[in-house]
């Protein structure tokens, strides 16, 4: 498979004020960074949320897109990703193609079939069972792939009933479709359909934990790729494989250091540099697991999280367009 230069996106997380948000997106941009990601969870501290191990996000994903896309030139602005069933299908493929004509590509949309058991819970939204869910997605998917590309609307499934209309706006350049997950239906769903399919945790468990990262090391994940590839066919050239980087530990840079990482994860430090999550070491090391993450994965599209994106620019200004 041929080879797609790096590119980078941070994800952030929080911003306590309308301005410190448009702050982050101007350095995000100035940092050389391809794209922002935002977060698509709603609840905030407590004890539905303590215990699984996702921290609180402050913002609402579709308007905090508008204003990052609105105070930045080239940057692209996406959400990784839209939880299906915290939507209304063609309400979400409205809202994405009102952004990709506000902002022509410059939007990327991120779906998934969502996993926090305890916020559906909290918001009072039935948990279906993962088969369940991944319908509603694969049935989400045909809508707004329908209505990005300006084709008259008509979805009958189980959960997605839409027909009789034609959309609008149509985006001029219809943004890139990203799916991610790590299970195999999900999976194979983004090999068949997505532009871009990040390889992400199986968070069965509904917590980040042990089990998360174990169900992502070098052999899992060359499995998760083999789903990738199972519905990707032909096409598989064409998808922009990414991941995202949890474990970030730049020698002298972050706060989190690779001993407070091994200690963490129990891992060995020749495990935990291998592992396709984490990026660790010096600047020189880390550019060096980007291109064997490259060779071996496939992977060139990295997001990096907001507690390490400021550390890691040098490296996304050495690697970008490689």
């Amino acid at each position: 498979m041929t080879k797609k230069p790096f590119r980078f996106a941070a994800q952030v997380y929080r911003a306590n004020t309308g301005q410190e948000w448009r702050d982050v997106a101007h350095k995000v941009e100035d940092m050389g960074y391809s794209a922002l990601h935002v977060s698509d969870h709603y609840i905030g501290p407590g004890p539905a949320l303590d215990p699984t191990g996702h921290r609180p996000v402050t913002m609402a994903p579709i308007t905090s897109m508008a204003v990052a896309a609105e105070v930045t030139d080239t940057l692209k602005v996406g959400c990784r990703m839209f939880c299906t069933s915290y939507h209304e299908p063609v309400v979400l493929a409205k809202e994405a193609a009102t952004l990709a004509m506000f902002a022509p590509d410059r939007i990327e949309i991120g779906l998934g079939a969502g996993w926090l058991g305890s916020e559906y819970d909290a918001m009072g939204i039935d948990f279906p069972s993962a088969g369940l869910r991944v319908d509603r997605l694969e049935e989400t998917v045909e809508l707004i792939t329908q209505y990005l590309s300006g084709s008259e609307i008509k979805v009958d499934g189980t959960f997605v009933k839409a027909h009789g209309f034609s959309p609008l706006p149509v985006p001029e350049i219809a943004p890139p479709i990203m799916i991610g997950g790590g299970a195999r239906r999900v999976l194979t769903l983004a090999g068949r359909t997505a532009d871009i399919v990040s390889i992400n945790f199986n968070n069965r468990s509904g917590v980040l934990g042990s089990d998360s990262v174990l169900t992502s090391t070098v052999e899992e994940t060359h499995k998760k790729l083999g789903w990738v590839r199972a519905g990707a066919g032909d096409r598989m050239s064409d998808i922009e494989l990414e991941t995202g980087a949890y474990f970030v530990a730049i020698e002298g840079q972050t706060d989190v250091t690779e001993e407070a990482l091994i200690e963490r994860t129990g891992f060995t430090r020749d495990e935990l540099r291998a592992f396709p999550h984490a990026l660790v070491g010096s600047v020189d090391d880390i550019c060096e697991q980007l291109e064997q993450r490259r060779e071996e994965f496939g992977f060139s599209y990295f997001t990096i999280g907001d507690r390490a994106y400021e550390q890691f620019a040098p490296i996304v200004g050495r690697m970008t367009g490689k």
